[in-house]
């Protein structure tokens, strides 16, 4: 007998108060990185700090300049066509695909700019826009970004499936827009059961930031403090005939005035100087022993910072740095692989939400949908005129106005002379010379027709 299978659920992964509903999503426990507080502190560490902007590129880059493609994956061709036409993207195997129009179209370079700040803020959603066309297609027009620092609450079903998204009021309005769930496509990084804000990637690097932020104030006031030293004025002797007590009170009390006003005003420049009594003295007094040095604890945090991502080959070739470049390139395999995984992240979850919606929408859920797929990150290779030649020797390529016409261009060569014919490729040469050696020993027509 078999067994019922279950068609539900009993347990639960969401059951959060409703009034702390982001304590059990997020699950944090510094006080300032909890939603929605921690979107300021993540925006800052962005702005502010030049090795997490160094990290967040360092990511970002190779998966935005990576060949983004369309896969057949059996689909129809009036299907791959609209969802070719609809991204701008290229279908594999294919020619580049060319773009009559961008205003007012989708772009999926943007998109996918915008889909990236999944990373250092968590999440990141995206509402629909679409457009009816003269065949009664909906048409991707646009996805429009909704900002974390706009959203005020992230609704979620009790088995942790997203529900909707509120945003804040804007303008004169009471209420925020809530978007439902069919409405949106959401990118999420490292996404566990409930947690639809995700998991920023800068947060295990957010100790680091912090104290090497202090630091860096700590060694801008050591230096500011004690670069020039403290001026230090001292007063000349007592003049002669002053010989009551509160006269010399008087005469000191002017004199020290006098030289606090000329060792406050002192300052570094082409033309600083002062001009004091006779038998008085100013002196720039250093500090006694050796000032702390905060280049090593900032280096360290730096070298943090970048381990958070596994980005460590971005410290080598620095001051006072280790390693070989051999462990570089070790390094430099294991983010490549990171990059790997967040892009088929965001492959699968554009896949699902806006491939095959639009699939859906158009020509039925039963329909087979093309897929989105990518280059393998660090897959380039340059085109040199070394390489060109062995893929032509072995047939992978031939000479084609389209490649000769491109050859010029990448080596700043000049167009082609049209009155000038163009050479036979090396194999037609090749070939013709071989015809040409054996064509006395071919019988001719009339002994192959005797024959």
């Amino acid at each position: 007998m078999v067994e019922p299978v279950a068609t539900s659920a009993k347990g639960y992964t969401h059951g959060a108060n409703p009034g702390w509903w982001w304590a059990e999503l997020d699950g944090e426990d510094t006080p300032e990185l909890i939603w929605p507080r921690s979107t300021a502190i993540y925006e800052r560490m962005c702005r502010t700090d030049a090795q997490v902007m160094s990290v967040l590129e360092a990511v970002t880059l190779p998966l935005r300049r990576a060949g983004w493609r369309l896969d057949r994956n059996g689909a129809e061709d009036k299907v791959v066509q609209l969802i070719a036409e609809d991204l701008g993207l290229p279908v594999v195997g294919e020619p580049d695909f060319v773009r009559r129009r961008t205003s007012g179209r989708f772009s999926w370079k943007r998109h996918l700019y915008e889909a990236l700040l999944m990373l250092p803020f968590g999440h990141s959603f995206f509402e629909p826009v679409f457009r009816i066309d003269d065949a009664g297609l909906a048409r991707l027009r646009k996805l429009e970004l909704r900002p974390s620092s706009t959203i005020a609450k992230v609704n979620v079903a009790r088995d942790g499936g997203l529900i909707s998204i509120e945003q804040t009021p804007s303008g004169t309005d009471t209420e925020g827009p809530v978007i439902e769930v069919d409405y949106l496509v959401a990118y999420v990084n490292q996404r566990a059961g409930g947690n639809w804000l995700g998991k920023s990637l800068l947060r295990p690097a957010y100790k680091d930031w912090l104290i090497k932020d202090r630091l860096l104030r700590i060694q801008a006031q050591t230096v500011h403090r004690n670069g020039m030293g403290i001026p230090t004025y001292t007063t000349s002797k007592v003049p002669e005939g002053i010989i009551t007590g509160p006269e010399v009170t008087a005469w000191v009390d002017a004199e020290l005035k006098a030289g606090r006003t000329i060792a406050e005003n002192l300052q570094a420049g082409e033309n600083s100087g002062a001009s004091i009594p006779n038998g008085a003295t100013l002196s720039l007094e250093g500090v006694k022993g050796n000032l702390p040095d905060a280049d090593g604890p900032i280096r360290y945090h730096d070298e943090q910072i970048a381990r958070a991502v596994l980005a460590h080959f971005l410290n080598l070739g620095g001051d006072k740095s280790t390693g070989s470049y051999a462990l570089g390139d070790t390094f430099q395999n294991f983010f490549i692989l990171a990059l790997q995984t967040i892009a088929e992240d965001i492959a699968d979850v554009a896949n699902q939400h806006i491939v095959e919606d639009l699939v859906d929408l158009n020509f039925g859920e039963h329909v087979v949908a093309p897929r989105l797929v990518f280059d393998e990150i660090g897959s380039r290779h340059p085109a040199t005129a070394q390489a060109i030649q062995m893929l032509m020797n072995a047939g992978a390529l031939s000479a084609d106005p389209n490649l000769e016409q491109h050859l010029r261009t990448q080596y700043g060569l000049p167009d082609r002379d049209p009155a000038v014919a163009p050479a036979a490729p090396p194999q037609a040469a090749a070939l013709q010379a071989l015809a040409a050696a054996i064509a006395p020993y071919l019988p001719t027509v009339d002994e192959r027709s005797t024959s």
